[in-house]
């Protein structure tokens, strides 16, 4: 699940000498992100929180197509730990050119049940993170000839999730952050977002083993499929990309038509 890779291969000039950083990327998104970038030529700093040895697995793959890489572990939601991933990026590659938002956790509750620590846990890991990283990374960024920063939101902070509105608020700020940096970083660092709806990932997984559950949402999204990592990861490095050079600020939906916004 969330393995499926599309049929195509990004050009391998496409991030040539550039350095990125994907911040969650020991799995899921962030890892296929990774990927992609390392197809194209970028060298990757792989950041987790935890897992190790799936993070360098992550590594492995991105150096099998001939880029560097490494994995820095750093809770990104603390600034301290966010500024050791940037100058560790800046000492093994030279600067910063790319940035990947990604690290992010869904846990939710009703209102009335909903703790200060889940709040203060969804909030932290989602927004917080952006926010330290950004702060981190820019300054590194703007020593170079171009940058591009891209957060990976959610439609929850487009329509709302009822039962996970600490959720719902993380995301809906980062689409604003966006939007901010982006008029505050122009012209040197363009700034975007994705916002996804499902995708098949380790952390959805659980909710997918209730197969009528999963086959009702495959039915309400019009595309009739739920989205691979590997359908965020190209739309991020879409983003990042020269082929998106005069696009910031801009909110992409990749949710097969589940949510219809501008």
């Amino acid at each position: 699940m969330g393995e499926n890779v599309v049929g195509i291969e990004l050009p391998k000039g496409l991030f040539s000498g550039k350095s990125a950083i994907v911040t969650g990327a020991s799995r899921g998104v962030g890892r296929a992100t990774a990927i992609r970038l390392a197809e194209g030529g970028a060298n990757v700093v792989v950041n987790y929180l935890q897992n190790h040895a799936e993070a360098d697995e992550t590594v492995n793959r991105c150096t099998a197509l001939g880029v560097k890489a490494i994995a820095i572990a750093g809770d990104v939601s603390e600034y301290n730990a966010a500024r050791k991933v940037a100058e560790k990026a800046v000492e093994e590659f030279g600067g910063i050119d790319l940035l990947v938002l990604n690290a992010g956790i869904w846990e939710g509750a009703p209102i009335e049940e909903m703790t200060e620590e889940t709040w203060n846990r969804v909030l932290n890991t989602n927004l917080k993170s952006a926010w330290a990283m950004s702060k981190a990374c820019v300054p590194a960024m703007k020593k170079r000839e171009s940058g591009s920063i891209v957060l990976v939101s959610s439609t929850a902070g487009q329509r709302g999730e009822a039962n996970y509105s600490n959720y719902a608020a993380s995301k809906g700020g980062q689409i604003s952050f966006t939007k901010a940096l982006a008029s505050e970083l122009c012209p040197k660092i363009r700034v975007n977002c994705v916002a996804p709806g499902w995708i098949e990932t380790a952390m959805v997984r659980p909710v997918f083993e209730d197969k009528a559950y999963e086959q009702s949402v495959i039915n309400s999204i019009p595309m009739k499929r739920i989205a691979t990592t590997d359908d965020i990861a190209l739309s991020i490095c879409f983003l990042l990309s020269p082929w998106a050079r005069h696009i910031t600020g801009e909110i992409l939906n990749v949710n097969g038509g589940a949510v219809l916004c501008g």
